[in-house]
């Protein structure tokens, strides 16, 4: 399976959680750049995810294209923040509760790459499911 999510790939990472104490005790949250960013990949995704969760290992690829500015061409390798960990962090935890698997320890192959684009900006998104050992 494979498509094009046509965004502005969001910046914001499950990295940035804030922390506040209540009662001496923390609590974790997202603050609101991050929720807008799951909201929008979720919007994205619901679209394309398969009629039933994936079991088993699964392969993932994505290519995150950035639109660039007037400092970069088109194709440029994307070396600014975020970490591709990062944007693939929250990407699979958005999966994951659009329903493309059951966890995402399921995607056991994983390949991103960062570019700058002219038009259209997005992510590109490839899922294999890959055989089972035996």
């Amino acid at each position: 399976m494979d498509f094009f999510l046509q965004i502005d790939p969001p910046t914001a990472t499950a990295q940035e959680k804030q922390v506040r104490v209540v009662h001496g005790k923390p609590l974790f949250y997202d603050p609101a750049p991050v929720k807008e960013a799951k909201k929008l990949l979720i919007a994205h995704l619901l679209p394309h995810r398969p009629d039933k969760p994936l079991t088993g290992p699964v392969s993932l690829s994505t290519v995150w294209l950035f639109p660039k500015g007037k400092s970069h061409r088109h194709g440029e390798w994307r070396v600014t923040k975020p970490d591709t960990d990062n944007l693939q962090k929250l990407l699979k935890d958005c999966m994951t509760r659009c329903g493309y698997w059951r966890d995402d320890a399921q995607v056991v192959r994983e390949s991103v790459e960062k570019r700058w684009s002219d038009e259209p900006s997005g992510i590109y998104i490839e899922i294999m499911p890959l055989e089972v050992a035996t």
